[in-house]
């Protein structure tokens, strides 16, 4: 998503709230946030970085129906569609 400078300046975040978070309010916050369960102790010390392969930009013809199909789903429509085919790619395959 792409965000004008002049757009992120009116944004709706309370940066003195921010601001008066103290590291033991955010420690609680982490503790408390669903989504980080189970990786309270993860050793990220050995962790690699890994980054996307490059991307090639195109110009595809597909159907109206499939494009409106992926587009459905919001946005991310273009890496669903690369999925299905990197799917048909690797069941095609032959090694």
């Amino acid at each position: 998503m792409r965000v004008s400078l002049d757009k992120a300046k009116g944004g709706r975040t309370d940066w003195a709230r921010v601001d008066a978070t103290t590291e033991a309010e955010l420690r609680q916050m982490d503790r408390d946030d669903p989504d980080l369960q189970g990786f309270e102790n993860v050793d990220w010390s050995k962790a690699t970085l890994v980054l996307p392969e490059t991307k090639a930009a195109i110009s595809i013809r597909l159907d109206a129906d499939v494009l409106a199909f992926f587009k459905a789903d919001g946005p991310g429509y273009q890496s669903r569609i690369n999925a299905v085919l990197r799917s048909y790619m690797k069941a095609t395959k032959k090694d």
